[in-house]
């Protein structure tokens, strides 16, 4: 069997193993990532999105560093308050890698280190605290903390975007007084409640009332305002159709023994109601002879036909 000439095989050797050092020395940086490259083991450069190539042996990769914002729960932390008040609280944390040099090569373990500076610093600002202030106050602390924290991390190249304190965990025997404390003021607020309703209720009462008196007065005053309109209105009618039988009578112009007679009516009329004395004009008296005369010459023309 014929032997495969050396030198073919040595090329192609040569080729693969050509092939698998530029494979593995190929680098795509993906989005949101850099990659810290030392050269001899010093630092070298900082790769960022695209192609890049390593000089096999004397490049290598020292770190892959995320550039999106992440997020640490930190676990619970004894804190001990201004009115020396024991409490658990845990912190969330948000933030970004700015320098991916500076996170390489700034602090050995960075999330170790970022936790413990977070556990320092939440114990000062508590302990400048009371109970009260620390439960009614987080948006101060989370302020504060999140300012000390972006401060002392920027040599290493991060960013502190937020801090949350998560929960606050009072001691047993203060969350139970709390709780007597919240009922009591719930209790409180409801008799207040209750006497507000019940004022209310006796004012719409009272209300009630004087809006009526206004109405039943209003209207009877608006009765006897009409009462009094309708009578006034009678006697004016009364007085324009007395003063129309006048106007007639004028322009009618009488005599005098009509004038007489309508004295004697009016002194009929007169006679009719309740007076127990009666004053008779001169005139009546001399019409009532008048009268009277007229009888007697009357009755006595009738005798004289009858004879």
């Amino acid at each position: 069997m014929p032997s495969i000439p050396f030198t073919p095989i040595i090329i192609i050797i040569l080729i693969v193993v050509l092939i698998l050092v530029l494979a593995t020395n190929l680098k795509i940086v993906q989005q949101s990532k850099a990659y810290v490259i030392e050269r001899m083991g010093a630092f070298h450069a900082v790769w960022g999105v695209g192609v890049h190539f390593k000089l096999p042996f004397i490049e290598r990769v020292a770190k892959a560093v995320s550039l999106k914002e992440q997020v640490v729960d930190f676990a619970p932390q004894p804190v001990i308050t201004k009115d020396n008040v024991t409490m658990q609280i845990d912190t969330v944390l948000y933030f970004q890698i700015t320098d991916p040099k500076l996170y390489t090569y700034g602090v050995e373990h960075p999330m170790s280190a970022i936790e413990n500076l977070t556990a320092t610093t939440l114990r000062n600002i508590i302990g400048d605290l009371e109970l009260d202030q620390s439960l009614t106050s987080r948006d101060i602390i989370n302020s504060k903390m999140r300012a000390i924290l972006d401060e002392a991390t920027d040599p290493w190249g991060i960013k502190v975007n937020r801090v949350e304190l998560k929960n606050i965990i009072p001691p047993r025997e203060i969350q139970d007084a709390m709780e007597k404390q919240m009922k009591a003021e719930r209790e409180r607020r409801e008799a207040i409640l209750q006497a507000e309703g019940q004022k209310q209720s006796q004012i719409l009462v009272a209300e009630g009332e004087k809006q009526s008196v206004i109405l039943r007065a209003d209207a009877a005053k608006q009765a006897a305002i009409m009462k009094a309109e309708g009578e006034a209105e009678a006697i004016l009618k009364v007085q324009q159709a007395t003063a129309e039988a006048l106007k007639l009578l004028n322009e009618a112009n009488p005599n005098e023994a009509v004038l007489k007679i309508k004295a004697l009516e009016a002194f009929q009329a007169a006679a009719d109601g309740q007076a127990t004395k009666l004053i008779i004009p001169s005139e009546i008296q001399g019409l009532a002879g008048l009268c009277a005369s007229a009888k007697a010459a009357f009755e006595s023309a009738g005798d004289g036909k009858k004879g």
